[in-house]
């Protein structure tokens, strides 16, 4: 599976190239509140396995207000680099790598 080219935005993480995503409208359980905001990260060269991972908040365009915050270039890159740490492999097919941030700043 490969990310969809159009509305994602590119970061370069320790020298290697990335495309990645947020949700424009939340899905039917993040309008809920049920599920955190996520974003999907995927290899630029060579895309393999993508990266999905979740925040501690509610994705913005939730129905009850609840408190969110935005994903910015920074998180990306920390959770890029935390991801590799845990043994995501972008360039390797494979079913998609699922990680939890704990924090949404960057650090």
């Amino acid at each position: 599976m490969t990310l969809a080219t159009k509305g994602s935005r590119r970061i370069t993480v320790d020298g290697v190239a990335f495309r990645w995503s947020v949700r424009r409208r939340p899905t039917y359980h993040q309008g809920s509140g049920w599920s955190p905001l996520t974003f999907v990260v995927e290899q630029t060269e060579q895309p393999g396995a993508l990266l999905v991972a979740a925040l501690p908040c509610a994705h913005p365009g939730n129905w009850f207000g609840l408190p969110s915050q935005p994903v910015l270039p920074g998180t990306v890159a920390a959770g890029v680099r935390q991801a590799l740490t845990a043994g995501w492999q972008p360039a390797q097919p494979g079913p998609a790598f699922k990680l939890q941030l704990s924090d949404p700043a960057p650090s």
